[in-house]
């Protein structure tokens, strides 16, 4: 039985008209905050194109969907989503993607020119630039949106690019943002000075993007006020970092600091006058826009702006709840929790919160209002309920960290305001009780460390475990954590029959003796100091720090330290007791965590290595992210060849053969338990300045895992040992073994022997080749380090800490 062309063509029309309609009522759901129905709808609507074979309608709700996605928060699939719209490659929004940024450019360049500019790929291209902000790549986000504006601009397809200007002003805005939060953890003078310039010219830059759009004529009333209140935050916050800097003596900035004053009650006045507009947008927006406004209106030191910012919180709850959308109800009732000074009112509204986030698995914003309600009940002595709080908010922060700091743009950049308190606020109310759980303790300290380091990589969950969860270690260790609360250092010890000890010390008698060490450490001149002024400080430290707990140590074998921020950059073996150093009586171990298989030992038959060096000067010294002030190595070549004779077999990449694909192809090819380099290298607090130099450019600590990522992902046998010898910290780092155990996680290897200062090349040369030696002897590669280091220290010529101290080893110790 055939069916008429007549039929057929009715029938497509009929389909055609659905098809046109769901677009429509997906539309109508996403602004009423339903946003999982209108990701169901269009995705109905994007199959009846599809069977259409409309490339057009498609394309529209593919871009529509991700919308949706947005909307829920799911932005890498909102990115890949609209990728797909775009049939560009999904590497563009692989978080995990390590590429130079020039490579990414000339990548990216190239996939944008095959899109043609038809005005609905025009709008899914401004959707990408929006979905690669929320995911953090924001040097590719303002890369497409201005591409983006460029083809619009051109093909003169629309009159009102503004949309695409206020994304492009945001995404400029965000890089503020990203970099304001790194300049919190950055404390190398150096980079500190080179980033507060930076900041001031990526603040000012997104202001006047900003006050541009608000004065151009065609923008439409709610983009020019989304771009008032965007513009509004940018110069609270900007004005609250500037004080902050003023207040720690940087008098340049004060002039710049009373204009930005200036500007704050005027933008507050502007969005009050277009107020009206804020009921003229969909309902979905109208709240997030109205929770925007107040959290500003709150950040102003005045009562009266107080009540207003309240008045717009409540009105942003009345919206939410005429959508019944519990995700958008759940914000509106936390804004006003936080808000609220009445503590029952901030309570109840912080409660009803929480549940409605809880109810749909809103992870991300359910451990805002846990942790909030955990600061409330603290505060009024509820200290079990403050503590099942704080417990819930880690326990969803774990949940989410797959997706924390990789997608989840907003923590990234806030991690150390808004996700590090959580973790420390609890290990305080934790130790206030009379019988504290040492147990949960250390099990929230390891999760901090661990969440610290995936937000210095910037990554997704890394494949590690907590220390305590090694049960069956075939050696035993004594396990040292040593925590900074800000007020006190605690120290917390667990023997080898897993018995646990506490000691709290006053932070103010540690602090002045750590910064002391620093200075001397990390001096260019370490090797003239007087030993006696090390020997000093290490030996009040050691009375603070491990004299209170000395009786719960073994009287031999390895101690791990676990140590926070402060103490990362002092290696512990130095700690005095009055006659010897602690390496005398231990070998010691760092860690932030361990891989999950258990630490396991170097065999015999595994002194397979890959052994790269560079000797000279090469074009990598001019990298702009190369140390300052690099010299030639001559020494490396003696010490390449030392290593080579300790191997069974070995590759060797030195100097020009040394290069970064040299290496890589090497890696991926061969199975080498030991990767030996010695090369110029450098850990900083900033991930950008953690590197190594390989002879044709700077290898980056971000690019060492896709340098190795074709070795770690298809060879079940790991790197065993990586060493990084010739680099060193950057001056004025305390947090080396953050980028000493990132450059491992990086790696996927179980242990690594860094240095933490640029030795002498003899001596070192002469270290490594014991160091090996002892391997071979089937030392563990703590025990092998430890001799290593006694046999230097013995040596008259040797007996200075500088030439021999600064070696740790991070990771599995056997």
């Amino acid at each position: 039985m055939s069916v008429s062309a007549t039929t057929v063509a009715g029938s497509e029309e009929t389909q055609h008209r659905k098809a046109q309609l769901l677009t429509q009522k997906g539309h109508e759901l996403l602004n009423q905050g339903q946003a999982d129905e209108a990701y169901d709808t269009w995705k109905e609507a994007t199959k009846i194109y599809g069977q259409l074979h409309l490339t057009e309608g498609v394309t529209g709700n593919l871009t529509n969907q991700n919308l949706a996605l947005q909307a829920l928060g799911l932005y890498p699939r909102a990115c890949k989503t609209v990728l797909q719209a775009l049939k560009m490659d999904k590497w563009i929004c692989d978080s995990q993607s390590n590429q130079s940024d020039e490579l990414t450019a000339q990548k990216l360049q190239a996939s944008i020119q095959k899109v043609e500019p038809t005005p609905v790929n025009l709008l899914a291209l401004h959707n990408l630039g929006d979905a690669l902000r929320l995911i953090g790549k924001l040097n590719e986000s303002v890369m497409v949106l201005q591409s983006t504006l460029s083809l619009a601009q051109q093909a003169t397809l629309t009159n009102d690019t503004s949309g695409i200007k206020l994304s492009l002003a945001a995404s400029e805005h965000y890089i503020y943002q990203q970099v304001r939060n790194r300049y919190t953890w950055i404390e190398e003078p150096v980079f500190k000075k080179e980033t507060v310039n930076f900041i001031q010219t990526q603040a000012l830059k997104a202001l006047n993007d900003y006050q541009s759009l608000i004065g151009t004529s065609s923008a439409t009333i709610p983009i020019k006020l989304q771009a008032q209140l965007h513009r509004l935050s940018l110069l609270l916050d900007f004005e609250k970092w500037l004080t902050t800097e003023s207040n720690l003596g940087n008098t340049q900035l004060t002039a710049i600091k009373t204009r930005i004053n200036q500007q704050i009650r005027p933008s507050v006045e502007a969005i009050l006058k277009n107020s009206f507009v804020f009921s003229e947008l969909p309902p979905n927006q109208s709240v997030y826009i109205r929770i925007h406004f107040a959290k500003s209106l709150n950040e102003i030191p005045d009562e009266q702006l107080h009540s207003v910012a309240l008045e717009y919180a409540q009105l942003a709850l009345e919206t939410a709840k005429l959508t019944n959308e519990q995700r958008l109800m759940s914000n509106a009732y936390g804004a006003l929790g936080k808000l609220e000074k009445q503590q029952e009112r901030s309570l109840r509204y912080l409660e009803e919160a929480m549940g409605l986030a809880q109810s749909i698995h809103a992870w991300d914003i359910a451990y805002e209002w846990q942790h909030e309600l955990g600061l409330r009940y603290y505060k009024q002595g509820k200290y079990q309920q403050a503590q099942q709080a704080y417990a819930a908010a880690i326990n969803n922060l774990t949940q989410i960290r797959d997706n924390l700091l990789a997608s989840n743009v907003n923590l990234q950049f806030s991690f150390y305001e808004k996700v590090e308190p959580v973790y420390r606020e609890y290990i305080r109310l934790l130790l206030s009780s009379s019988n504290p759980n040492l147990e949960l303790v250390i099990k929230t300290n390891e999760q901090l460390q661990i969440a610290q380091l995936e937000n210095f990589l910037k990554c997704g969950k890394l494949d590690l475990v907590p220390l305590s969860s090694l049960q069956k270690l075939p050696n035993t260790a004594a396990i040292i954590h040593i925590i900074d609360l800000g007020d006190t250092i605690e120290v917390i010890i667990q023997s080898t029959d897993r018995s646990l000890h506490h000691n709290s010390v006053d932070a103010k008698l540690i602090r002045g003796q750590v910064n002391n060490l620093l200075e001397i450490l990390q001096s260019p001149k370490l090797f003239s100091r007087n030993k006696s002024s090390i020997i000093s400080s290490y030996q009040k430290l050691y009375d603070l720090l491990i004299a209170p707990i000395k009786t719960h140590l073994p009287p031999s074998g390895t101690l791990v330290f676990a140590l926070d921020a402060s103490f990362q950059s002092l290696p512990m073996g130095l700690l005095y007791d009055g006659n010897n150093y602690l390496i005398n009586q231990y070998s010691v171990a760092e860690t932030l965590g361990s891989k999950i298989q258990p630490p396991l030992s170097l065999s015999k038959n595994e002194f397979t290595a890959l052994i790269a060096g560079l000797s000279k000067e090469s074009p990598s010294f001019n990298d702009r992210n190369a140390p300052r002030g690099l010299k030639p190595l001559p020494g490396v070549v003696t010490e390449v060849k030392d290593v080579k004779k300790q191997t069974t077999s070995s590759r060797v990449l030195l100097d020009e053969s040394f290069t970064s694909l040299q290496f890589q192809e090497q890696l991926s090819k061969n199975n080498f338990p030991i990767v030996h380099i010695s090369t110029h290298g450098q850990f900083s607090s900033n991930s950008e300045q953690t590197v190594l130099l390989a002879y044709d450019k700077v290898i980056n600590i971000l690019e060492f895992n896709s340098l190795l990522k074709g070795k770690t992902q298809t060879d079940a046998n790991p790197i065993e040992l990586l060493v990084l010898s010739a680099c060193q910290t950057a001056k004025g780092n305390k947090r080396s073994t953050l980028g000493i155990a990132g450059v491992a996680a990086q790696a996927g290897a179980q242990s690594v022997i860094a240095s933490l200062w640029l030795a002498d090349e003899n001596s070192t040369a002469l270290l490594m080749q014991e160091f090996y030696k002892g391997l071979k002897n089937g030392l563990t590669k703590a025990e092998a380090l430890r001799q290593a280091q006694l046999s230097l220290s013995s040596n008259p010529q040797y007996s200075h800490p500088y030439f021999w101290a600064g070696f740790v080893l991070v990771g599995g110790w056997l």
